[in-house]
């Protein structure tokens, strides 16, 4: 099933880079802090990181899995793998389709970050008060102009990378934006941790009040790991079929999740004592990071530069997703519509950013884009991804790939009780809730 001029990530650090790069977006720096935040706080973090690792993990490993042994793209991959069950090929139609929803509201969103990192740059953000700073964002983000002109930019920058292919484009690129997110987020962290009344940002973050958990509360912590690991997408089995035998998926697929809760977590270390320290609500909702956060840094000594580091922060996390689901894309019109990778990368950038200007234009299809991705086909794919490995993939053929290093596939039986039944369940519950019927 290897296709022997298919292009590879070089080793392990390429592996992991791409890989977190692509689960490390918007969703933990932007999303994650605000969702604690309505969520009571330490209890929603420490169920989410159970999620993480209990359901998160082995549905990563699945999609790894499928991608590697097909060494396709993520369409090609349920027809290689299974040709008599044709339903799964429609499994990977829903992959390409969510990452064509998904990027399309999602570079809109990463437009915005462009057009803040711009004006802390120039110095524009320090000098509003809070009242100004909420008008600016709502006068921004419904106007027309300012966030195409942003959007088309930040797409442009997604198609470079993705034009130079795994190892000189994905791979070069994501070696170098992680390391520096890494860094910047620290940062950030020191800085707000040795501001005064910090201690209360830690607690409410660190310090688990079970008396909040309720079952909405779970299920938001089981939408969030799910949602987080870029799992459901196409994303980590197009991924999964630039890795070689050599690595190991289930170290690789931990070692991911490691790094995306960790990154969230530092998002929230960074963000929490500062919030606390200067006395701002905790649950301020989407708005947390466009509206709230620059007052903050408004008043903090070097505010300056810790806006044009956190703006910086977002650019970066929005690109190392965006290049990822523009890959499910490109390796879709590459291998089954037989484009080249430069024209490829260009169709399908051109149509994402079509897509993208009407959801400027209307609010309405922005809000379709997102539900339907984040609600129906995120959950759906991730239900049908652990079921084809659980039961269509089975055991033999599950440990003989997790083996390929030549190493020994622990805990399988474990792993195939997961997706079996406990995957598809807790997602269902997810599928259901998302969908209004929980």
């Amino acid at each position: 099933m290897t296709t022997t001029s298919r292009d590879s990530f070089t080793g392990k650090f390429g592996v992991i880079a791409a890989a977190a790069g692509s689960a490390v977006g918007l969703g933990n720096i932007w999303r994650f802090p605000y969702v604690v935040g309505e969520n009571g706080g330490g209890a929603f973090l420490l169920v989410y990181i159970l999620f993480i690792f209990a359901i998160g993990i082995p549905v990563m490993v699945s999609e790894l899995l499928i991608g590697r042994r097909s060494q396709k793209n993520v369409f090609g991959a349920f027809r290689t793998l299974a040709p008599d069950k044709p339903f799964f090929m429609i499994v990977g139609i829903m992959g390409v389709g969510a990452a064509f929803m998904i990027l399309a509201f999602y570079s809109v969103v990463a437009g915005w970050t462009l057009e803040y990192t711009y004006m802390a740059i120039g110095d524009n953000l320090l000098d509003k008060s809070s009242a100004e700073l909420s008008a600016f964002f709502e006068s921004f983000s419904e106007s027309t102009a300012g966030p195409i002109g942003w959007m088309v930019l930040f797409m442009t920058l997604t198609a470079g990378i993705v034009i130079g292919g795994v190892k000189k484009g994905i791979e070069r690129y994501t070696k170098i934006l992680m390391p520096i997110l890494f860094v910047i987020i620290v940062v950030l962290c020191i800085n707000s941790a040795m501001l005064p009344g910090a201690g209360e940002g830690f607690a409410f973050l660190f310090k688990p009040d079970f008396s909040k958990v309720t079952g909405s509360v779970i299920l938001e912590a089981l939408g969030q790991a799910f949602f987080s690991l870029s799992i459901g997408m196409g994303v980590i089995a197009t991924y999964g079929s630039y890795i070689q035998k050599k690595e190991n998926l289930l170290n690789t697929a931990i070692s991911v999740s490691i790094a995306d809760t960790l990154i969230a977590v530092l998002a929230g270390v960074a963000i929490f004592p500062a919030v606390f320290a200067f006395g701002i609500n905790p649950s301020a909702g989407p708005g947390l990071v466009f509206e709230t956060l620059p007052n903050v840094f408004n008043q903090m000594s070097g505010g300056y530069l810790f806006s044009v580091a956190f703006f910086l922060l977002l650019v970066i996390a929005a690109l190392t997703s965006s290049v990822s689901l523009l890959e499910v894309v490109v390796a879709y019109f590459s291998e089954e519509l037989k484009m080249n990778r430069k024209l490829a990368t260009v169709i399908a950038a051109s149509v994402i950013t079509g897509l993208g200007v009407v959801c400027v234009i209307y609010d309405k299809v922005f809000t379709f884009f997102d539900k339907t991705s984040s609600n129906v086909l995120l959950p759906l794919g991730g239900i049908f991804i652990a079921i084809f490995v659980g039961w269509v993939l089975g055991k033999a053929k599950t440990k003989d790939e997790l083996e390929a290093h030549g190493g020994k596939a622990r805990l399988v039986g474990f792993l195939m009780i997961i997706l079996k039944v406990i995957a598809p369940i807790a997602i269902g519950i997810v599928f259901l809730n998302g969908i209004g019927l929980l």
